[in-house]
């Protein structure tokens, strides 16, 4: 069973231009604040050899790092393309002058941001004045030229055509929507060549993008030992806490059985009937331990199934649509495994859902499951341990977890880990389960 889902409907055609020619516009207006306080930069770090400049030099930083995260935002919020920011401006609030001018002057970000204020108001200004001039140019062809026509003489051109007469005043009436109309259809490309050009000269230098990358690695290969060590020690609870007491238990009742087949062989044989009893509780044991390392369904058959077999096992009502190409890499398989098994106790605990949808599918190089309930909503990741142990999980692969969870549901919860699918050996068709 498929279904698409979305927290938000996408606007009218019309409505989604308009939008990006108001966007257009704002960042050009936007490239005056931005010229005005590169120049204030630009002016203190001239005015530093009489002095003047160390006072000034911290402030007008911090005015550009706000300006830049502005324009990182603008390019994420409406264009779904992250850009990394720097680190943090390295002067703090105290210490002398000079000094909080000199840690400035050795932050990376900072000559980074410089740059961009340079460049944009040339650069960003000349890409999205394009739809402004034709949109521009065109209501004044629509809305200026059937007035002022008969004021102007046979000098009056509208682009290419003379308007001198009632007829050529039309032409240039239409001529003008044209310019309007195309003006409105170039915008999203234009705000998107913006952002291409945003991301590009505002994203993080590269030995920033680094550390990051270094501390990144650092912490989750942490996350990954300690929770390699907290899975050694619930295997080992279990282990001693479960089959191995059943275990021993089973040795101590087939000595005292062994000792009564001579003098009591009824109470003999109860007793054997007691060790088979306790034998296949604890295979039981084994096998759900095993069940909870990698379930033997999952190397069998592949995540498509074994999501089915959650889904089975759920109390509610769960349609499950797999749509992968083949088998992925196995810690991928058990990672995503055991995170739709926490999502989906989390939906029969908390959420009041009676329904759940699972979609399961591998594009651009990363494995996506998305899993939707319709119950009550309200999901945070800052409470509880669920999702915030499922991020941790995750982040080991480099993967990510979205949640949309307005109150009164629905709750989407949209996982993406990184991955190569190899070639098909076990293919899922879609089901319901």
């Amino acid at each position: 069973m498929t279904t698409t889902t979305t927290p938000h409907g996408n606007p009218p055609p019309l409505l989604s231009r308009l939008i990006a020619l108001g966007r257009c516009q704002l960042l050009s207006l936007n490239a005056f604040a931005v010229c005005a306080v590169g120049s204030l930069v630009v002016c203190a770090l001239l005015l530093l050899p009489i002095g003047v400049g160390f006072p000034l030099l911290p402030p007008a930083a911090t005015a550009l790092r706000q300006l830049s995260d502005r324009y990182r935002a603008w390019v994420t919020r409406w264009t779904a393309t992250p850009v990394s920011p720097p680190e943090p401006l390295a002067h703090t609030g105290t210490g002398s002058r000079r000094g909080r001018a000199a840690a400035v002057l050795g932050d990376e970000g900072f000559w980074h941001d410089l740059r961009w204020a340079w460049l944009e108001p040339l650069v960003g200004g000349l890409i999205v004045a394009g739809p402004l001039a034709l949109v521009g140019y065109g209501l004044f062809g629509v809305l200026v030229q059937p007035f002022i026509w008969p004021f102007i003489g046979p000098d009056n051109w509208y682009a290419f055509v003379p308007v001198d007469s009632v007829a050529t005043m039309l032409v240039a009436a239409v001529l003008g929507l044209g310019f309007i109309a195309a003006g409105l259809l170039l915008a999203p490309t234009t705000l998107e060549l913006h952002a291409v050009w945003s991301s590009r000269v505002l994203a993080a230098p590269r030995t920033a993008e680094l550390v990051r990358r270094i501390e990144h690695l650092t912490d989750t290969r942490a996350d990954a030992l300690d929770a390699q060590a907290a899975e050694l020690q619930r295997i080992e609870r279990d282990l001693h806490d479960g089959a191995q007491a059943r275990l021993v238990a089973l040795g101590l009742t087939l000595d005292k059985a062994t000792r009564l087949l001579d003098t009591d062989p009824p109470a003999g044989r109860e007793l054997l009937l007691e060790v088979r009893a306790t034998s296949a509780r604890a295979l039981q044991d084994l096998r759900e331990l095993v069940h909870g390392i990698h379930p033997p369904i999952l190397t069998d058959r592949g995540l498509g199934d074994a999501v089915r077999s959650l889904a089975l096992d759920s109390h509610l009502d769960v349609h499950v649509e797999s749509a992968l190409p083949g088998r992925l890499p196995t810690p991928v398989e058990s990672a995503a495994y055991f995170a739709v098994g926490e999502l989906l106790a989390n939906a029969a605990k908390h959420s009041g859902a009676r329904e759940v949808r699972i979609r399961l599918a591998h594009a651009d190089a990363a494995l996506h499951v998305t899993v939707t309930d319709d119950g009550h909503g309200g999901a945070d990741t800052s409470r509880g341990s669920g999702l915030h142990g499922i991020r941790r999980r995750l982040s080991t692969f480099d993967g990510t977890l979205a949640l949309h969870s307005p109150p009164g549901g629905p709750t989407i919860v949209t996982l993406e880990i990184p991955c190569a699918s190899s070639s098909p050996k076990t293919s899922s068709s879609s089901a319901t389960a």
